[in-house]
């Protein structure tokens, strides 16, 4: 066992030694596996981190909350999406509310929104264009999460009549007062109708996933003063948001607000429902079949630049054993069993292979430093390390087991012989 454990040193530290001296012949073969270990974990890298971020804005849309909409968020049972059946549906409207609240017993919170773009915010001699302004009513806050850095949401009264008080984005009073404490209190003019900022919120970041709504660019009015602004019947797409109860299940809730709904729009049992039940199980789902495929596509991507890599290394295994050929003749003669021999190599291809994958990961480790944001945060992850240098090792003795094969084949007395 010592003996074995000697020579397959004395191996090792020949194989260093020939990379040292090689270093162009080293350099050319690794690049091959740099760049194949390159790109599997930069694929899984990336795709990782986009499902963590896009799953993670999913959650902060309600896993317990449903959206009654005009528009569905997927196709029919058919997979097809008839949107000229969709078109000619009403917007869900503001008296619905109090008929979900008062009948719908699984419901905890319920509210009523429409957003509109393209607005104006002015103080003084200062503005921002291009904000959204966000109406919502009372219990707005208990569905969405909004973070508060200063101040406060709407009270009763100021939901219940047309108080001129708002709640600010982000980038808004950062651009307009710079300090929340200056912010606070001040009266600014949302497409030129006079609001009280009574809250700030804290930034967010815009979602990666396209819905939702970017609170960093926002202003939220009470509902009942931003319909003074914008007539959302008209100029938006209004929804209702519907949070069950802790006591109620997600599918109880769909079943009880499509029967309310059903009967105050006044349909006939066999008449289509009018209006859209949307749930972040819906979204989930498809998130789960879209990364199935990007993850199989960027997996056969890898598997051909590996397969470039490898047979690199196996040409630079099958010259080493051409040079060494005398050498592993002497070792043989000397007691060297076949299994040292086929070792020895193979642990040299394999450590080709973990060098070449560890640059490749260093590699993809500086890209996630410069390319991660506030919007995308890409990391590369202890998992896909192991992964990495896990695929390496393998590639090594794949690519390596012919050449080692073939020279513990070898016969001592021809092998010494050999120039």
């Amino acid at each position: 066992m010592f003996n074995t454990l000697k020579i397959l040193w004395n191996s090792l530290k020949m194989a260093v030694q020939e990379l040292r001296v090689n270093k162009l012949r080293t350099s050319l073969s690794l690049l091959g596996i740099t760049i194949g270990i390159f790109c599997i974990i930069a694929v899984f890298t990336v795709t990782d981190s986009l499902e963590s971020n896009i799953r993670s804005e999913v959650q902060s849309l309600g896993s317990d909350v449903i959206y009654v909409q005009k528009w569905p968020w997927s196709g029919d049972e058919s997979g097809e999406y008839p949107w000229w059946k969709y078109m000619n549906r009403p917007e869900p409207q503001f008296k619905e509310l109090k008929t979900i609240q008062d009948k719908v017993q699984s419901a905890g919170a319920v509210a009523f929104l429409f957003s509109s773009t393209g607005k104006k915010v002015e103080y003084g001699d200062d503005y921002m264009e291009g904000v959204e302004l966000v109406a919502v009513t009372q219990d707005a806050d208990k569905i969405i999460a909004l973070s508060i850095a200063a101040g406060r949401y709407f009270v009763g009264a100021e939901n219940d009549g047309v108080s001129n008080v708002a709640v600010v984005g982000a980038n808004i009073w950062e651009g307009l007062f710079g300090d929340a404490d200056v912010a606070l209190g001040k009266t600014i003019h949302v497409a030129g109708r006079p609001c009280k900022i009574v809250g700030l919120l804290k930034k967010k970041g815009s979602s990666m996933i396209g819905g939702g709504i970017n609170n960093d660019n926002s202003v939220l009015l009470p509902y009942r003063y931003a319909r003074t602004i914008v007539d959302e019947r008209r100029y938006a797409d209004p929804f209702i948001m519907v949070k069950a109860k802790t006591s109620a299940s997600i599918s109880q809730l769909r079943d009880e607000l499509k029967g309310t709904l059903r009967a105050a729009h006044h349909l006939r049992p066999k008449e289509d429902d009018d209006f859209s039940l949307n749930e972040i199980t819906a979204i989930s789902g498809q998130l789960n079949s879209l990364f199935s495929m990007i993850n199989i596509s960027g997996g056969v991507i890898a598997i051909f630049a590996l397969l470039v890599g490898g047979f690199g290394i196996a040409n630079i295994m099958f010259v080493t054993v051409k040079e060494r050929t005398n050498i592993i003749g002497l070792k043989k003669a000397i007691g060297a069993k076949r299994s040292i021999i086929l070792l020895e190599f193979l642990m040299e291809a394999m450590m080709l292979c973990v060098i070449g994958g560890a640059i490749g990961l260093l590699f993809v480790y500086l890209i996630t430093l410069v390319i991660s944001g506030p919007t995308l945060e890409i990391t590369l992850t202890l998992k896909n390390i192991i992964k990495g240098l896990t695929i390496s090792a393998v590639v090594g003795v794949i690519a390596g087991f012919t050449p080692a094969y073939f020279a513990s084949k070898l016969d001592p007395v021809v092998a010494i012989r050999s120039n």
